[in-house]
């Protein structure tokens, strides 16, 4: 026996996925472990869990110092720990953790394509459709935990303390969305086959339709009355949420249809999935939008800032290459909309019809997660700022 043939391993996609999943958990808490200093202190607590950390208890930042982490609720002090070059964490996002969080996201993507094709579902856009109401869901959730902060600065009896409030926190709340729309589907396959339900298709949507309303309805129960009695400038704002939504959709729509009259091979392989896309996407960059710059203008008292990188760099660079004049009169933010819908745009491009011929389930799984970066942060900037928290 040769000595490839000897040492040839018939190991499945499936176990070798298992097997990476395996091997990083125990590197990284072999590394913590062995070097507690630069594994966790340094790479993971800072910038990772002690971003979550923060903001689960309404923190400016986080320090760790020799007995543990500890919380300090005033700019000035994150400052000066920062200057004394301690490990400060706050919350919101960095380019490390971005990156991670990227390479996390694709890792869990395979698996979830690798259980697609187990449970023998996903070959259609019927599942993208179906799980639409998810990415509501997701950014419902995260201003419930807004308003669980919200809560506990105005003195008012909080819905969840830590460490359980972390789980609707991003970003672990989207392991949150996903354990429950993971559920959702295997359960939806389940009762199909054995014909309990119609189609796994429109239970999928109807458990995620009913999370997102009890969502909702609970947020426009608990903060009007509970919240804002307490905080000045917290209510309720539905204009934000009308021309969030309005807007996003009229330039979806103007996208979509002129690529179907101008250019249709961009929409060839989508159809309509791409504009639902492009209104995702959309949602996204006006919800920033308007935060950014015109909150005045729509009658909401408060003002917010990003906490995505990206999007302030963008910010960054507009203001210094517009002029002064200009950015009084629009803003600096709305670059961050046109290079939402350009890249929105590209993405159905690219998913042409050859891409859902070869693999389809990796087509629909991967258009489900463009929409959700886009729908999902896009639906929390805009609720949020509809009830002012």
């Amino acid at each position: 026996m040769a000595a490839t043939e000897r040492f040839d391993l018939d190991i499945s996609p499936e176990r070798a996925w298992l097997a990476t999943l395996a091997a990083a958990v125990v590197a990284l808490t072999a590394g913590a472990a062995a070097l507690p200093r630069l594994v966790w202190d340094r790479f993971l607590w800072h910038y990772f869990w002690g971003p979550v950390f923060a903001d689960a208890q309404g923190a400016r930042c986080a320090v760790m110092t020799d007995s543990g982490p500890e919380l300090l609720f005033r700019e000035t002090r994150c400052s000066a720990a920062r200057n004394a070059g301690s490990i400060v964490a706050e919350p919101g996002y960095t380019l490390v953790s971005e990156a991670g969080y990227a390479i996390t996201l694709v890792f869990f993507l395979i698996g979830v394509l690798y259980l697609l094709r187990y449970l023998e579902v996903g070959e259609s856009l019927d599942l993208f459709f179906a799980l639409t109401p998810f990415m509501f869901f997701g950014g419902a959730l995260r201003v419930v935990e807004d308003a669980n902060n919200a809560a506990l600065e105005a003195g008012v009896e909080n819905l969840l303390s830590y460490p359980a409030n972390t789980l609707i926190i991003s970003p672990v709340i989207y392991f949150t969305v996903f354990a429950v729309t993971l559920a959702a589907l295997v359960v939806g396959v389940a009762l199909d086959r054995r014909e309990v339900v119609e189609s796994y298709h429109r239970f999928v949507f109807g458990v995620g339709a009913v999370a997102l309303l009890a969502t909702t309805g609970f947020l426009f129960w608990f903060v009007p009355t509970q919240i804002a009695p307490e905080i000045p400038g917290v209510g309720f704002y539905p204009l934000m949420t009308i021309v969030t939504l309005v807007l996003a959709a009229v330039l979806a729509v103007i996208i979509y249809a002129g690529a179907e009259r101008y250019a249709p091979v961009i929409n060839e392989g989508t159809g309509r999935a791409g504009l639902v896309v492009l209104f995702g996407h959309a949602v996204d960059g006006v919800a920033n939008v308007l935060s950014a710059d015109w909150l005045d203008y729509i009658g909401v008292p408060v003002e917010y800032g990003s906490k995505h990188p990206i999007n302030r760099i963008i910010v960054d660079i507009t203001q210094s290459v517009q002029p002064e004049w200009l950015s009084t009169a629009i803003g600096t933010s709305w670059p961050f909309l046109a290079v939402k819908l350009v890249a929105a745009t590209a993405v159905i491009y690219v998913f042409d019809r050859r891409i859902f011929e070869e693999s389809p389930r990796y087509a629909v799984l991967l258009l489900i997660a463009i929409l959700a970066v886009g729908l999902g942060p896009g639906s929390r900037d805009m609720l949020r700022a509809t009830f002012g928290i």
